[in-house]
């Protein structure tokens, strides 16, 4: 009898998972018919295999179309709900969830509805065992005007909104395009976070720190091509949410056995792992940490410290970090609950 422990029982934090890229395909027809809309393919099978793409420009593809069926404060709400019901099975104590307004301002969607919608949702979830917050991010292949004016909609509701990010098709769109809205993100009192070194250079790490003043990178493997970058993130503790299945799915590595994750966790980084695109990339946050588990021998002590870092990188206060450090420190608990 195996005595590997359960991941999903693992207490952890999510820090990077777009909520547009939790959309299933059930839930794409379900809102198709709810909203009178033609659904993306015939069959929710159809739309399933239209799932599997090639590299990132495929995916995103496929992503912004199945958005269309995303109309009403409702649905919003719904996706929302969905994933958060997940977090209980998923070992997830607290999320920190992305969201793409310019995605839906395109389709004529208010960013009032927007917001409304998901964070009724994670007002309705949190209890004093579970918090979860939002984080609004902009499209890098837009324009900083774009980004500016999201910004400015957004206003109105940064009561519900706890940082902004920085996401979409990283090449050709270093940090420093959007050093402005960033400057005024930080003087509106949010967190700042951001895509850097997925499919980009180091460079943009650097300058994602440097120019946009973030607090966490979002994938950040390509770091490791800079031994100097790798020591900064080190020793001013920089917190890296990597998303080892969504690396494989969009050929950032190979295969799972390839995935750096163990030498980041060998150097010291505040390195955790998170989801991204779960209905897309194969699996949500635990069947990520099954994954590098079993893909990269992991040890107990191993997942125990990604889970740790997770709680560490989290917009928490001082108090509820500890209280979930010490979850951390106490799993796995024996089966019949001595010891």
């Amino acid at each position: 009898m195996s005595h590997t422990p359960n991941v999903a029982g693992l207490p952890k934090a999510e820090l990077h998972v777009h909520i547009e890229g939790t959309l299933e395909p059930e839930m794409v027809f379900a809102l198709a018919e709810r909203n009178g809309i033609a659904p993306p393919a015939p069959t929710v099978a159809e739309l399933r295999a239209r799932y599997r793409f090639r590299d990132l420009q495929s995916f995103l593809d496929i992503y912004y179309a199945n958005m269309a069926v995303l109309r009403t404060e409702r649905d919003f709400h719904d996706l929302a709900a969905a994933y958060l019901a997940r977090c209980r099975d998923q070992g997830v104590r607290h999320a920190e969830i992305f969201f793409d307004p310019q995605a839906h301002l395109a389709r004529g969607v208010e960013m009032g509805t927007v917001v409304r919608g998901l964070a009724a949702a994670l007002e309705a979830a949190r209890t004093d065992e579970f918090s979860a917050e939002l984080i609004m991010c902009f499209l890098r292949d837009q324009s900083a005007e774009s980004a500016a004016e999201t910004l400015r909609l957004a206003e109105p509701f940064l009561d519900r909104i706890v940082g902004v990010g920085l996401d979409s098709a990283e090449v050709g769109h270093p940090p420093s395009k959007f050093a402005e809205v960033f400057r005024r993100a930080h003087a509106l009192g949010l967190r700042a976070v951001a895509h850097a070194g997925e499919e980009g250079p180091p460079e943009y790490v650097r300058e994602a720190l440097d120019v946009l003043g973030v607090q966490r990178i979002d994938h950040g493997v390509r770091a490791l091509e800079d031994p100097a970058l790798v020591a900064r993130l080190r020793t001013e503790r920089i917190p890296l949410t990597v998303c080892p299945l969504s690396n494989v799915r969009l050929a950032v590595v190979p295969e799972i056995a390839a995935h750096p994750l163990s030498r980041m966790l060998a150097e010291g980084l505040v390195v955790t792992v998170n989801s991204d695109d779960p209905a897309y990339f194969g699996g949500y946050v635990a069947q990520n940490f099954a994954a590098v588990r079993d893909g990269l021998g992991l040890s107990t002590n191993d997942l125990r410290r990604l889970a740790a870092n997770s709680f560490e990188a989290a917009f928490l206060g001082d108090e509820r970090r500890a209280q979930l450090l010490a979850e951390v420190a106490a799993w796995p608990s024996p089966p019949d609950g001595s010891g």
